[in-house]
């Protein structure tokens, strides 16, 4: 293989959609090794919110083969979506204006809650745009898009908030990793994402509460917005997957999402 030959690391693949991602091993040693992942990967490794960046090279192709440590651990179970330290590490990006700063001068893309609303609706499937949940989940979302007036709020949001992209380390440090979807946008976009998949509908406040959300920085309705958005997001991918089980799965949560809204 050229990439083992250029890197000099004996290349194992990892399982992922985009399978650029590998296990590196060289005698004893072990590295977490990516194709073309985000330069950004080096303030965060610098932030300690991803495992250290050991070194970055081109290979002959082009490509940007990055290197970082690798963490001996495990990925976040589902049911463990709901602890303090997932909130607090997704705030630690939400709160770093240096992240922010390194992600604008590499040109990082800003979204907009119409950007969201549009990007939902766009492609929709014709068996999805008429089903009658769905529906009213747009109806609810067009009528609802949150203010774009000021742009004080917009941060880093890690923008793909999976347990499959917490990782924990043997040594209880708990990591964020697999910056591909990175953007800068409202905060609610991550949270609504960890809600919306992680937190059923009937304890959103009382997770919210939990974690003590000020209000200055989120409104329940936003952040509710947000929630609704993704579950309609993540609808739509599976239906595309032909993923019918979680679709279905998304379509009860929607219901229960409709409904709680209008309490």
């Amino acid at each position: 293989m050229e990439l083992e030959r250029e890197s000099g690391w004996q290349l194992h693949p990892i399982g992922g959609e985009t399978g650029q991602a590998y296990m590196g091993t060289r005698n004893e040693e072990r590295l977490f090794l990516k194709r073309n992942s985000s330069p950004f990967l080096a303030a965060l490794s610098l932030e300690g919110i991803s495992p250290k960046l050991v070194w970055t090279k081109r290979t002959g192709n082009g490509d940007v083969l990055t290197a970082q440590e690798w963490c001996s651990g495990r990925t976040l179970h589902k049911e463990e979506m709901h602890m303090s330290s997932v909130f607090d590490i997704i705030r630690k990006v939400h709160h770093s204006q240096s992240l922010k700063r390194m992600l604008m001068r590499l040109g990082g893309k800003t979204v907009s809650p119409s950007d969201f609303y549009n990007d939902s609706v766009f492609d929709l499937a014709s068996d999805l745009r008429t089903h009658p949940l769905i529906k009213k989940a747009i109806v609810y979302l067009k009528e609802n898009i949150p203010d774009e007036t000021s742009n004080d709020n917009q941060v880093v949001c890690h923008g793909d908030i999976s347990h499959k992209n917490l990782l924990l380390s043997t040594d209880n440090h708990l990591y964020l990793v697999d910056w591909d979807s990175v953007i800068i946008s409202d905060p609610c976009y991550d949270m609504g994402q960890l809600m919306g998949r992680y937190i059923h509908p009937d304890h959103w406040d009382d997770w919210l509460n939990a974690v003590r959300l000020s209000n200055n920085e989120f409104s329940k309705d936003k952040i509710y917005w947000y929630a609704h958005l993704n579950i309609l997001n993540d609808l739509k991918n599976n239906h595309k997957k032909q993923d019918y089980i979680r679709m279905n799965n998304e379509l009860i949560k929607l219901d229960a999402t409709l409904r709680l809204i209008k309490t």
